[in-house]
């Protein structure tokens, strides 16, 4: 998952979605980091690592180029996972001085699946064509994998020796679901491979732009959680031609249509009041006031009602539940015997799975309609922002796009930071590439990445490194 809040930028500051020239490029690596990378780059492209692929193959090529480029087998410990073999993790370690726990980078290996059919160029061959590199996982997040590997190569070739360790996971499955992950196999099985004080995810937060202008630089820094619930009513049912008060499909309408005009309390956070302050700058009249507002405590409820009226913010004031599918009935001239409805809910990190459980179940009102939990539930708490670790982060960007504003974000979808902030590590969404926001193509066909901007990733990524262990920009 690449996070953006790009609906929300484009509605607060009247964003148009048309084409518009991008702005000019920044900083890029020598020419020698430039060619190792985009030669990292093209090799895990042309890997069709989907969930029932598996990412070992991409893992052996990340390996082989690290290998060659100075680290020792030593340095590398490649993990396949027990229960699935094909779904390989690798970590690697640039050693310190020891002068604190290591800053570790995350970054998944896998992809969704997409068909050649779809695509105007083949979606598993590297392709660089008018400006821009395509194929799956070019934005989303193969481009960041290979600007990590190659920055990674570059430390060492320079004989870098950071104030503390540089670990790097690249690992498996982020795709594919709660059900497996990456971070979350080895923190259980070999914690001591990623035992971080911090961990930066490129796979969230990057620079956004609209309209030709680079607008801002987002650092996710809290996600919601995804909790999925199963709404369900049942009786004896019975014959159509004899049709009783007790319908179960009636029943359960009712529950939601109850739930449809109920709205979860409005609250921010750390992260959501600082992006709701970065934002008022840009922004004027009554929605300056309110997003000024909403930046501070107390709350103030007027100002979350009237900016809750745009679908992308009311996403961001408060946990949502909403109805996704229903399933009733077993034959036209029979009646219901059940009737059950599945409700997506996206949680404020701070609420229990119970608290939501409990509000659905008492917003239905109806003993006949049971709530119950579908799928396992990972709950990772907001890393709350710590400013020497944002003046870096923002230390970095201005280095490269001077006067660039950077803020944080709460994403609605997931990444793997929900692992590792799980774990107690503070978790940072921070990407070197910028995202045009009216051409967002992450899971979608015809991916790519801009061929100057992905040069300007893989330095940003060398630079990040540096910053955050005492080597400086």
């Amino acid at each position: 998952m690449k996070s953006t809040i790009a609906f929300l930028t484009v509605a607060f500051l009247g964003g148009a979605a048309h084409a518009a020239s991008l702005p000019p490029p920044g900083p890029k690596p020598p020419l020698t980091n430039q060619k190792l990378a985009v030669n990292i780059f093209r090799d895990i492209v042309n890997i069709r690592s989907v969930h029932a692929v598996g990412t070992k193959q991409v893992a052996a090529v990340i390996e082989k180029y690290l290998l060659d480029g100075g680290y020792t087998p030593a340095e590398i410990h490649v993990v396949p996972e027990r229960k699935a073999p094909w779904q390989v993790n690798l970590v690697v370690r640039l050693k310190g001085k020891g002068r604190g726990k290591p800053v570790m980078w995350i970054c998944h290996m896998d992809v969704v699946d997409a068909k050649p059919e779809d695509w105007a160029t083949p979606p598993f061959t590297f392709t660089e064509k008018g400006g821009y590199f395509y194929g799956r996982g070019t934005s989303d997040m193969k481009d960041e994998d290979s600007a990590v590997a190659a920055s990674l190569i570059r430390l060492k070739q320079e004989h870098y020796v950071p104030d503390r360790d540089i670990v790097v996971a690249f690992t498996a499955d982020e795709e594919v679901g709660l059900d497996q992950d990456g971070p979350e196999y080895l923190l259980k099985n070999d914690p001591q491979l990623v035992d971080a004080g911090i961990v930066m995810n490129p796979d969230g937060g990057s620079g956004e732009i609209l309209n030709g202008s680079r607008l801002d630089f987002a650092v996710e820094t809290a996600q919601k959680t995804y909790m999925t619930f199963k709404m369900e009513t049942t009786n004896k049912g019975g014959h159509s031609s004899e049709p009783r008060p007790d319908n179960a499909i009636y029943e359960l309408a009712d529950g939601l249509d109850k739930l449809s005009h109920y709205e979860f309390p409005f609250k921010t956070s750390a992260t959501t009041r600082g992006y709701f302050a970065e934002l008022a700058k840009r922004a004027s009249g009554q929605e300056q006031a309110d997003l000024v507002a909403l930046s501070r405590l107390p709350l103030d409820e007027a100002a979350a009602k009237r900016a809750s009226e745009d679908v992308a913010m009311n996403a961001i004031l408060h946990t949502t539940c909403v109805a996704t599918m229903l399933n009733a009935g077993v034959q036209e001239n029979a009646l219901p015997s059940r009737a059950d409805a599945t409700i997506q809910c996206r949680v404020f990190p701070d609420e229990s799975i119970q608290l939501v459980q409990d509000t659905l179940q008492k917003v239905v009102a109806d003993p006949g309609i049971q709530v119950t939990l579908m799928e396992n539930v990972v709950k990772g708490p907001e890393t709350v922002p710590d400013p020497a670790v944002m003046a870096k982060i923002g230390k970095v960007v201005n280095s490269m796009w001077p006067g660039t504003p950077v803020l944080t974000e709460m994403a609605a979808g997931a990444s793997d930071s929900l692992y590792t902030r799980a774990a107690g590590i503070p978790s940072y969404g921070v990407g070197g590439g910028w995202n045009d926001l009216n051409d967002l193509r992450m899971h979608g066909r015809d991916e790519r990445h801009e061929v100057n901007d992905y040069y300007s990733t893989v330095e940003f990524t060398y630079r990040l490194m540096k910053e955050m262990t005492g080597g400086g920009t």
